[in-house]
């Protein structure tokens, strides 16, 4: 399959079209670029729900640039496969770093460094973005900042949407037709051995298997900036992440196989898992209420196996969801009255300076 350049232009590939549009759009700040760069009507799907028109996705940036004003973004992979002749699909990995310098949903500028690993998969169609889905390790951000990931989580909002974070059903067959459309008939071994085993390892939790489908030294790289090893703490830390969710669905909604000479085969894959929180209270005591979770690894391959991957959720959505189930967030109201709260000793405050003046 031919992508045609100028889905593309003015650069000269697709990975050459992420990294330099990253860069013009949030090292240069040209956050007006924007419209440029995405399609007005475009969506993007995140760990708290949709985001919908280029609009509302300026507005977002503006107040993150505005908090983080000197992060480094700096891309570790991108992996692109094409979608047809005049779109394709990106897998970009990146890790940020950089201090809170101004106001931030979370709270006041800390000066402290954040640091996390991203996944931003965009599928991009004659020169813009219509659609991607966003896939961030905020639990890194928030405890690299001196945060309390639960009392973050107890201020975040999770979607309402009744379709959820997807609004889809899952594909009957990603290795043809993934959430960013249909693939093409190019390196299918190499995306079935990826689909297999998620399916079997993962969903069907046939862990005793992992072997099969990985290299000696397997190399993991995963959520709060955890690093596991070989075969015996790949194999722990899989069954860590299911153990809270023993009934979780999972699924691989969208997957992109690239091979480079100097980078070697390298699979993106978005996935899906769902299940109901009764199982190792890892994020506190347990609810019996749903959770969803919006994921993406990547993977590199050698000899036919997997030698490595990275993993990227968001744990702090997890705990947004769990938090509402307990009925814990504080309400709009109270926060008002706290806010009202400290309004009144502020004005009660300078009543008792003036006064004092005043006996002065």
């Amino acid at each position: 399959m031919q992508l045609n350049p100028s889905v593309y232009a003015p650069f000269d590939s697709p990975e050459e079209y992420i990294n330099k549009w990253t860069d013009l759009i949030w090292e240069d700040y040209g956050l007006g670029r924007l419209g440029e760069h995405y399609a007005a009507d475009m969506t993007v799907h995140g760990a708290y729900g949709p985001i919908r028109s280029m609009a509302t996705v300026l507005k977002n940036s503006l107040v993150k640039k505005s908090a983080f004003p000197n992060r480094v973004g700096t891309a570790e992979d991108i992996i692109c496969e094409p979608r047809g002749d005049d779109a394709f699909i990106s897998h970009h990995r990146v890790f940020h770093s950089g201090p809170q310098q101004g106001m931030w949903s979370y709270g006041a500028p800390t000066a402290r460094e954040s640091e996390s690993r991203n996944i931003a998969i965009c599928l991009v169609r004659n020169g813009l973005v219509e659609e991607e889905w966003v896939v961030r390790d905020e639990w890194r951000v928030v405890t690299t900042l001196g945060y309390d990931p639960e009392e973050i989580a107890r201020t975040t909002a999770f979607t309402d949407e009744p379709g959820g974070l997807f609004g889809t059903l899952a594909p009957v067959d990603v290795i043809t037709r993934g959430e960013s459309g249909p693939r093409p008939d190019t390196n299918r071994p190499e995306a079935e051995l990826i689909r297999d085993f998620i399916d079997t390892v993962w969903a069907r939790r046939h862990l005793e298997k992992t072997g099969d489908y990985t290299h000696h030294d397997l190399f993991l790289e995963t959520t709060r900036a955890r690093i596991r090893t070989r075969l015996r703490n790949y194999q722990s830390d899989l069954v860590q992440m299911l153990a809270p969710f023993p009934d979780a669905v999972v699924e691989v909604r969208d997957i992109a196989v690239n091979t480079a000479p100097e980078q070697g085969t390298r699979i993106g894959v978005l996935w899906r898992m769902a299940g109901t929180y009764d199982g190792a209270p890892l994020y506190g005591p347990v609810t019996q209420s749903p959770v969803e979770i919006l994921g993406s690894s990547q993977f590199l391959l050698r000899g036919g196996k997997i030698i490595r991957e990275w993993r990227v959720f968001d744990e702090v959505a997890v705990l947004a969801q769990i938090a509402r189930a307990r009925g814990d967030e504080p309400a709009a109201t109270d926060r008002q009255l706290d806010e009202v709260g400290v309004l009144a000793q502020v004005a009660r405050a300078r009543t008792d300076e003036t006064s004092s003046t005043d006996k002065r």
